[in-house]
């Protein structure tokens, strides 16, 4: 009996709850496996994806934006094995599981305390309460892979906010086996959308993209690159953040930060009835 030959996974893009391969054909090679290698029009078509997604999702209670990422929680807590056999510590995977959850649990809570009633000086009501920017481009970060990607993901969709995010080119696996996580979930298609391959090829692209809103420049350590991509932003009035290198511990209490930069305050009047 001749030997079997296993078939080799190609890991492929995550663009509107589906998988295809770059529409440029190509890929490259990681840990012995394919991975496709995005390209400017893959990083357009993620940003329509992710477009069309907003509304529903931001329209959702924040009840049920906190009950799909506890899903999401689910579903990576039965896939602990996978992850540590990409490299993952067992410490990595829990950490990564554990965040999704304490994410989720903040979706209903946020707009207590980052919204409320403002006294003025007239008979009126004044009150103010977080909405989501919209799109937001999310460059993840090197190390650690999944802890990481999970850390700029969660903050960002919880509030209602639906991303592009461009993972570490060394570490890619990690983001794409985390996107069968997420199309296994109930996360609606589009909501994030994970592409894979060179920085400097797709992120321009976001950067100057009219229909992102913000760009998350997390994992960009290139200083030079880093500030390409904040000129690019300038011009279309995006919103940056562009965190220190010494914020980067991934480890530590996350806080609010992350969710609150990537909000909106609206403020309504309404005159107090008689």
């Amino acid at each position: 009996m001749s030997e079997r030959v296993a078939v080799r996974k190609t890991y492929k893009l995550f663009i509107g709850g589906k998988f295809p391969r770059s529409e440029s054909g190509r890929s490259y090679l990681v840990q012995d496996s394919n991975v496709s290698l995005a390209s400017r029009k893959d990083a357009r078509d993620a940003v329509v994806a992710a477009r069309a997604a907003v509304k529903g999702w931001a329209g959702a209670t924040a009840y049920n934006r906190g009950q799909i990422l506890y899903r999401v929680a689910e579903m990576l807590e039965g896939r602990r094995d996978q992850f540590v056999a990409l490299g993952a510590s067992v410490d990595e995977v829990d950490a990564a599981i554990d965040r999704w959850v304490w994410y989720a649990g903040w979706s209903d809570k946020l707009p207590q305390v980052y919204g409320g009633a403002n006294p003025v000086a007239g008979p009126y009501f004044n009150l103010s309460a977080p909405e989501p920017t919209g799109v937001v481009a999310v460059v993840a970060p090197e190390s650690p892979a999944l802890l990481g990607l999970v850390s700029v993901i969660a903050p960002a969709i919880v509030t209602g906010n639906t991303v592009v995010v461009v993972a570490s080119p060394s570490a890619p696996l990690a983001a794409v086996t985390l996107a069968e996580v997420l199309a296994t979930s109930d996360l609606p298609g589009g909501v994030v959308n994970i592409l894979t391959g060179r920085l400097s090829e797709t992120v321009p692209t976001l950067a100057a993209h009219m229909d992102v809103n913000a760009i998350d420049l997390t994992g960009v350590a290139d200083a030079e690159l880093a500030v390409e991509l904040e000129v690019k932003a300038a011009e279309n009035l995006k919103r940056v953040l562009r965190p220190a290198p010494a914020d980067h511990d991934w480890s530590a209490d996350p806080g609010l930060a992350r969710m609150t930069t990537l909000l909106e305050t609206k403020t309504v009047w309404h005159p107090k009835g008689v």
